[in-house]
């Protein structure tokens, strides 16, 4: 059930990026071109993403550690 649910988000933001492409140049081949350009972008910018956020709750926690053994 888990690919069914994540193959119905990738075309739902190849969906998205066609439309929102097209709705702006109204050419289908840039609008396609979009489509498939996003799902790629967004595969190699996660790992990127969530580790930036795994460094900043790691710099949250230290924070609040410090202030705790402060007071």
């Amino acid at each position: 059930m888990i690919i069914i649910e994540k193959i119905s988000q990738t075309l739902l933001h190849m969906s998205v990026a066609f439309t929102v492409t097209f709705v702006f140049t109204g050419s289908v081949s840039v609008g396609g071109l979009a489509a498939l350009v996003e799902p790629v972008c967004n595969v190699l910018l996660l790992p990127l993403h969530d580790r930036a956020w795994k460094r900043i709750r790691m710099r949250l926690a230290k924070s609040n550690t410090n202030t705790a053994l402060a007071s």
